[in-house]
């Protein structure tokens, strides 16, 4: 089994503001330079990088996208998921991301 590195922080839930905006959360930027430094080798395009998330109980496989106007990545988090742990923007939720 591959390893993976784990990054794990707190930050607010929010929707983007795009009409049936999705919503997201974005990793510290701190975390992001240091993913983007050794990790952007595995960027599938549009600065995209599979990951696992994981918030309260609930694990899954996703991606995680580069914001080149906030210089950090961003994590969808998809309705079903939302709706499974009742989140609502502007939470302030724990994550783990595993790249």
């Amino acid at each position: 089994m591959e390893s993976k590195i784990k990054y794990q922080f707190s930050a607010k839930l929010w929707k983007h503001n795009s009409e049936g905006g999705w919503y997201f959360i974005t990793i510290p930027k701190n975390y992001s330079k240091e993913i983007r430094s050794n990790l952007i080798w595995q960027e599938e395009g549009w600065g995209r990088m599979k990951a696992s998330a994981i918030i309260k109980d609930e694990n899954w496989n996703t991606s995680i996208w580069f914001d080149t106007k906030e210089k950090s990545y961003i994590l969808p988090i998809k309705s079903e998921i939302r709706k499974r742990l009742s989140l609502k923007e502007d939470n302030l939720l724990t994550v783990s991301i595993l790249i």
